[in-house]
C-alpha cells in the first residue's frame, strides 16, 4: 500500500484513505504469516496455474465466485447478473459471456477494446472528439464510463480501463435494468469487469512487453492466502507502460496499481478492492468531422498522423469497491457493496473538419477540465426455499449511483487550415469561447439512479423448468448547471420514476440443451450531448427502452455456444436545426446472434460468433428518418478466433482471429455510408520451464494486411475514426 500511496501523480483523498484503513486488519495478518507463505511458497515452486477456476461442483449460484472457466480457461459460459450475481449461462434466460484473464494474457490485451473483439455482438468505437474507448453492444452505444466493476456503476476508470487490473471481461447482452438498474447508458448490454483475487496456488509474475513502435512495458502480478484456511488473501497489481504507437509522433503512457484483499470465512466473504490509473495521450488522432459534407474521404496512410503536437489528453482515476456477504442460514444471504471513484481529466481537443475531396479541412481547439465524483452502492438479501414442487430463488434489494461532474472549457471558434493527407504543424488556434472557471471548475451535472429489486426464479420438475419473474422500481433524477454561475438549467430538469418488469423461462429438455425467452426493459438518463452540439455536456432527457428475447443455449462439455434473436426499441438521440442535441425519435433493432466456442479436437480451439441486425429509425420529427437504418450501426459482424497447440514442439501455440464488420451508415439520411473491412491477428505462443517455473513466450501481428479502413462513426454522424494499422505486440512473463 506505501508503494501505491507514493506512486507518482497520487493524490491520497479521501476514498484512497478510507480504503488504506481497510486494508490494515488483513495487511497485519499478512506480516505475522510471511514466513509461512514463503515456505508455502517453495513447497508449490513446482504447481503453476495459469487460471484457478472455482470446481464445477463447489460453483454457488448468485454469489461473487466466478463462474468457472471452460476447458482451457479462456472463456467462461456465464457471467455476472447485476444483483443476481454470478450465474451459469445454461440456467438464466439472458445471454452473458465471460472473457478470463487467461485470454487477456494470451492475446497481450492491453485495454477492454482488445478484449471485446472476441464477440461479434460487441463492436468496439473509438471516441468522439477524445480518446475514450466506447462499445455498441446489439447496435446500441455503451460509454466505456458505463461498464461495471464487480457489479458495481461508477468505478471504472474514466474512457479507458488497462486489463492488467482485471480478471475477467463479462459481457451481458440486452436490456438489463432489472439486473443494473443503477447503471447508465447501457440499453443494448452491459461489460463487468471483476477484480483479481490471491488463488490458493501462490503466484508472483513479472513480465515485459513491447508494442509498435516503441512502446515498452513492465508488470508485476503478486497473489498469497494467509490463515490456517487459506481465509485471508492479497494480490498486487502494477503496470507501467509508455513510447510512440505505429502513427507517426503519437505517445501513450500508462501507469496503474491495485490491491486486492479479501476474506472467505465459513458464513462471512468480504472483499475490498482499490485501484489508481494514470493513462496520458500526446500529439494523437482524433477522428474527423465530416459534417456539413456529403461524401466519406478517402482513409489516409495508417501511420500518417493528421493531428497537432499541442494536441493531448490526461485522465487520472482512483477507485474502489468493498463487497460482504454472510449466510444468515443455510438458505439465506445479506450482501452489501459500496463503490466510489474520484476522476480528473484535462485535455486539449481537435478534430480536422473536411471542406473537400483533397482532404482539405480546418482544425480549432477545445480545452476542457473535467472532475467527476461517482458514488454507487447496493445491499439485500437472498435465499432458497420450496413451496410443494416449486422451488425458488428469491432476491430483494436497493441499489443507487449518484454522479456529480464538474467542467470548464474553452474553444476557439473558427480554425486553422490543413491537411489530412499533408499534414504540417500549425500553432494552436486562440480561444476566443469559454465556459466555467478553468481552474476551479463549477458543477454543471449531477444525476442519480436508484432502484428496488424484487425477482424470484421458480423452479419446476427437478429445475427443468425455469420461471424467473421480477421487477424495479427505478428512479432517475438529471439536473444540469451553467458553467458560468452553477445556476440550475430549470428547462433541462428531468426526474421519471416508474416500475420496470422482467420475466423470462428457461427449458431443458436435455442437460446440454436450454431453451429460453426473456422481456426486460431499461430506465435510464437520456445521451449525454456531444462535442460540437449547442447544448454540449448536458443530459439529454430520460430514455425508457424495451427488449424481448428467444433463443438457445448448449455446453456438451467441449463444445458451447448460443443461439439468439431479438428485438431492442430505444429512443434516440440525434442533433436538430438549432445543433441541439435531443431525444427525438426511436431506434428498432431487430436481430441474430450466434456463438460456439471449446475444443471439438484435441489441440484444436474455437471461439467463433456473428451477429445480423436490422437498426431501423422510427418515430422521428416529421417522419423525416422513419424507416432509414441508424447511423454506425453495421448490418453484420463476423468473428473467428482460433487456437492450434503444435505437437511437434511441445509449448508451442499458433493464434489466429479474423474480424469482418459490415458496412456503416454515416448520416441519419443513408446517403453516406462507409466500407465494410476485415482485419486479421496472427500470433505464436510458447510455454517453457526455467527453473522448474513457467516462462511464457508471445508474439502477435494484428492487422496483418494493414488494412485501411475507416471504424465507426458516432450517433450522430460527426465524427469518423480510422482503424489501428499493423501492430506487432510481444511479450515475455515469467512465474518465480
Amino acid at each position: 500500500m506505501r508503494q501505491l500511496l507514493s506512486t507518482p501523480g497520487f493524490k491520497p483523498t479521501l476514498l484512497a484513505i478510507f480504503v488504506s484503513a481497510g486494508c490494515l486488519p488483513v495487511m497485519a495478518q499478512t506480516t505475522t504469516t510471511n514466513n509461512a507463505a514463503s515456505d508455502a511458497a517453495a513447497d508449490n515452486k513446482e504447481q503453476t496455474l495459469t487460471v484457478v477456476a472455482t470446481p464445477e461442483n463447489d460453483f454457488k449460484a448468485g454469489g461473487n465466485d466466478l463462474v468457472p472457466a471452460y476447458l482451457d480457461g479462456q472463456i467462461a459460459h456465464g457471467g455476472r447478473l447485476g444483483m443476481l450475481g454470478e450465474q451459469k449461462a445454461m440456467d438464466v434466460p439472458f445471454n452473458v459471456i465471460g472473457f478470463t484473464s487467461k485470454m487477456i494474457q494470451d492475446q497481450q490485451a492491453h485495454t477492454i477494446a482488445d478484449v471485446v473483439k472476441n464477440d461479434a455482438g460487441v463492436q468496439s468505437v473509438k471516441g468522439y472528439g477524445n480518446f475514450a474507448e466506447s462499445y455498441r453492444i446489439r447496435g446500441f452505444l455503451m460509454d466505456g464510463d458505463d461498464m461495471t466493476f464487480g457489479g458495481l456503476p461508477g468505478v471504472v476508470p474514466r474512457q479507458v480501463m488497462d486489463t492488467a487490473l482485471i480478471d475477467r471481461v463479462e459481457i451481458f447482452k440486452g436490456a438489463n435494468s432489472l439486473l443494473n438498474g443503477s447503471a447508465t447508458g447501457a440499453v443494448g448490454g452491459m461489460i463487468n469487469l471483476e477484480p483479481k483475487h490471491a488463488d490458493d496456488v501462490p503466484l508472483t509474475r513479472v513480465g515485459v512487453d513491447y508494442t509498435t513502435s516503441s512502446q515498452v512495458g513492465t508488470n508485476v502480478d503478486i497473489g498469497r492466502r494467509f490463515g490456517d484456511n487459506n481465509q485471508f488473501g492479497v494480490r498486487v497489481n502494477a503496470v507501467h507502460r509508455e513510447g510512440e504507437t505505429g502513427v507517426d509522433d503519437e505517445k501513450k503512457r500508462t501507469t496503474a496499481a491495485s490491491i486486492g484483499l479479501d476474506y472467505r470465512g465459513d458464513r462471512l466473504r468480504t472483499s475490498l478492492d482499490v485501484g489508481y490509473q494514470k493513462k496520458t495521450f500526446h500529439d494523437g488522432g482524433l477522428g474527423l468531422n465530416i459534417s456539413g459534407i456529403d461524401f466519406i474521404p478517402a482513409v489516409p496512410s495508417n501511420s500518417h498522423n493528421y493531428s497537432q503536437k499541442w494536441v493531448y489528453s490526461d485522465m487520472e482515476s482512483e477507485f474502489g469497491i468493498a463487497k460482504a456477504e454472510y449466510d444468515i442460514t443455510n438458505n439465506w444471504t445479506a450482501y452489501a457493496g459500496l463503490g466510489a471513484q474520484h476522476a480528473h481529466e484535462t485535455g486539449n481537443y481537435a478534430t480536422p473538419k473536411i471542406t473537400n475531396s483533397n482532404g482539405d479541412a480546418t482544425i480549432a481547439t477545445f480545452n476542457t477540465n473535467r472532475i467527476q465524483d461517482n458514488m454507487s452502492g447496493m445491499v439485500g438479501l437472498r435465499g432458497n426455499f420450496d413451496t410443494g414442487f416449486v422451488s425458488h430463488k428469491v432476491n430483494i434489494g436497493y441499489s443507487a449511483l449518484t454522479t456529480n461532474a464538474k467542467n470548464a472549457y474553452g474553444m476557439a471558434l473558427s480554425g486553422a487550415s490543413t491537411n489530412i493527407y499533408h499534414t504540417n504543424d500549425i500553432a494552436e488556434p486562440a480561444v476566443n469561447f469559454s465556459g466555467g472557471n478553468f481552474s476551479d471548475p463549477l458543477t454543471t451535472a449531477r444525476s442519480r439512479t436508484q432502484g428496488y429489486l424484487l425477482s424470484d426464479t421458480l423452479g419446476l420438475f427437478d429445475d427443468s423448468l425455469l420461471f424467473t419473474v421480477g421487477a424495479r422500481h427505478q428512479k432517475v433524477v438529471v439536473r444540469n448547471y451553467a458553467y458560468g454561475t452553477g445556476a440550475e438549467d430549470v428547462a433541462s430538469r428531468y426526474d421519471n420514476s416508474r416500475w420496470m418488469p422482467t420475466y423470462g423461462v428457461v427449458y431443458k429438455p436435455w442437460e446440454t440443451v436450454s431453451l429460453y425467452a426473456n422481456h426486460t426493459e431499461a430506465l435510464q438518463p437520456g445521451e449525454v450531448a456531444p462535442q460540437g452540439s449547442s447544448n454540449y455536456g448536458s443530459v439529454t432527457g430520460i430514455a425508457h427502452s424495451k427488449q424481448n428475447e428467444i433463443g438457445v443455449k448448449t455446453d456438451f462439455g467441449r463444445i458451447g455456444g448460443s443461439l439468439a434473436l431479438f428485438e431492442i426499441k430505444k429512443p434516440s438521440g440525434i442533433l436538430n436545426g438549432d445543433n441541439a442535441y435531443v431525444m427525438d425519435g426511436e431506434q428498432r433493432h431487430r436481430g441474430v446472434e450466434t456463438n460456439i466456442f471449446g475444443e471439438p479436437v484435441l489441440g484444436f480451439r474455437l471461439n467463433a460468433s456473428a451477429t445480423w441486425i436490422d437498426p431501423v429509425m422510427q418515430k422521428t420529427e416529421g417522419g423525416t428518418y422513419d424507416g432509414k437504418q441508424a447511423v454506425g450501426v453495421p448490418r453484420y459482424d463476423y468473428q473467428l478466433g482460433a487456437e492450434y497447440d503444435i505437437k511437434p514442439v511441445e509449448g508451442l501455440t499458433a493464434t489466429a482471429l479474423l474480424n469482418h464488420t459490415g458496412s456503416q451508415w454515416a448520416d441519419s439520411a443513408n446517403t453516406k455510408k462507409i466500407d465494410s473491412y476485415t482485419t486479421l491477428d496472427l500470433g505464436l505462443r510458447y510455454r517453457t520451464k526455467v527453473n522448474q517455473s513457467d516462462m511464457v513466450w508471445r508474439v502477435g501481428v494484428e492487422n496483418v494486411t494493414n488494412e485501411k479502413y475507416w471504424a465507426n462513426i458516432d450517433d450522430s454522424g460527426t465524427y469518423l475514426s480510422q482503424g489501428d494499422g499493423r501492430t506487432l505486440k510481444v511479450g515475455m512473463s515469467y512465474d518465480f
